[in-house]
């Protein structure tokens, strides 16, 4: 009898897979945090014999190489990627022993990339399972714009007639396990749940109810933002990423991280933003350890530059560390433990700024303090509506856009406060005044604010 275990990666929205019988499995997609996976296995009792990549990643570094070192593994990398290290090239109709009746077939489903492979496992000669990658999510696909701009349109062609492939291939009853759609940038919208199969999404997913051209019209017009730290994901894996290394970051003591800041540095605190907002070391940035702080932090710094982390606990720190190590942040400079008492000098002041909520706004604005309104989300949030008067810079450009932050106290918001804690932050290092709104935009109408929406544009 076959398993097949998810292994998630909530802070990018990303799934893995350990798959197999009684005594061995496969692993495809691995995160790059391998004692995950090697856990995973433990528990089951069963050795890994092979470790399958769907494509070359674009949004987290693969553990795949270093996993198969160690294991002994067989490692499956789809022909067609350029890579710079020995691995055992996969073709469409490719097979690949697993356990005693349980088979990988790779099948060609290009789309998200040129080369793309799906993995459909086999027991006893009968498709169970199609580990999907980025082609065939759950109520969407893999987005197509993360190679070349000039293929954007041909890998959407490509992803569509991929889908209808796998649809025709496998039969209803075959579970579909993608590695993204959970909340991943790679996905062109976002999944409808957590589980499916190729009869339900027959019935549910754009690509396999729409024609060729109204679902590439579409897919192409919904495209968003594409996270920056992407850039480098790519050649990273196609180089062969090196080993994770967690061991514990040197410590940081409150003269270490006023130099770091003077320096021009990141100096990051993991804490909530209701404590960050309340007393803060001058300069340092929020993001939360709780957040996606993985995908955030990288979008926003600029690529190489050192990062000191501050928490209350060590085991934030560890986590912290795991995280942004998963999308090439490998080694942070420093670390520190304790409170923001704990990180400054000479009793030096704390920095700190309110929280208000959306009816706090309101009453500001009827008080006639006239506040400059930030909003940071997405484009593709904003297209939906927005709060009248307010300024538009999407929060992985607020760091580079400041001179635009019109002069005045500035509200900024989100969708539910967490990425407005940072964008405040930000504004707060820069010596903005600033006030954090911490509250779903959906409460912005309750509170009498004037909405914009697209049709009244």
């Amino acid at each position: 009898m076959f398993f097949a275990d998810v292994l998630e990666t909530e802070g990018l929205g990303n799934r893995s897979y350990l798959a197999g019988g009684a005594r061995a499995a496969a692993v495809v997609d691995p995160p790059r945090d391998i004692d995950r996976v090697i856990a995973a296995a433990a528990r089951r009792g069963v050795r890994i014999v092979a470790v399958a990549e769907t494509h070359v990643h674009n949004d987290y570094v693969t553990g795949g190489l270093e996993l198969a070192r160690l294991t002994g593994a067989r490692y499956l990398v789809p022909a067609g990627a350029s890579v710079a290290y020995a691995r055992v090239p996969v073709a469409d109709g490719d097979t690949e022993e697993v356990d005693e009746g349980l088979v990988l077939r790779a099948v060609a489903t290009p789309g998200h990339t040129p080369h793309h492979t799906s993995y459909v496992l086999e027991e006893a000669g009968r498709a169970v399972a199609a580990f999907t990658g980025g082609s065939l999510l759950i109520g969407s696909v893999g987005r197509p714009d993360l190679v070349e701009p000039r293929l954007t349109e041909h890998l959407a062609r490509a992803q569509h007639a991929s889908a209808h492939r796998l649809a025709a291939q496998l039969a209803d009853d075959v579970a579909v396990m993608p590695t993204h759609g959970f909340g991943s940038f790679c996905s062109s919208t976002q999944a409808n749940g957590d589980h499916s199969t190729i009869g339900t999404e027959k019935t549910s997913n754009p690509a396999l109810l729409q024609d060729a051209e109204a679902f590439v019209k579409e897919l192409l017009t919904g495209l968003d933002d594409v996270p920056a730290y992407y850039t480098h994901m790519g050649p990273a894996n196609a180089a062969g990423p090196a080993p994770i290394d967690l061991t514990a970051p040197d410590r940081a003591d409150a003269r270490g991280i006023a130099r770091r800041l003077a320096a021009g540095e990141w100096v990051i605190d993991l804490r909530n933003r209701v404590a960050f907002s309340e007393g803060h070391v001058a300069g340092s940035l929020n993001f939360e350890v709780e957040g996606q702080l993985a995908t955030y932090l990288a979008w926003l710094i600029p690529w190489g530059k050192p990062v000191t982390l501050l928490a209350e606990s060590a085991e934030d720190i560890t986590r912290a560390q795991r995280e942004l190590a998963r999308v090439g942040i490998d080694r942070p400079a420093a670390a520190a433990v304790g409170s923001p008492a704990d990180w400054t000098t000479g009793g030096a002041p704390l920095a700190s700024f309110p929280r208000a909520t959306f009816a706090d706004l309101t009453a500001a604005r009827e008080r006639g303090e006239n506040p400059v309104v930030l909003d940071v989300r997405r484009d593709a949030e904003r297209a939906d509506g927005w709060i009248e008067g307010s300024v538009h810079i999407p929060i992985h450009q607020v760091h580079q856009r400041l001179d635009e932050v019109p002069a005045g106290t500035v509200w900024v918001h989100c969708a539910g406060g967490m990425r407005a804690a940072i964008a405040a932050s930000v504004l707060d290092s820069a010596g903005r005044d600033v006030v954090a709104v911490d509250d779903g935009y959906a409460a912005a109408a309750d509170a009498g604010l004037s909405l914009v929406s697209p049709a009244q544009h």
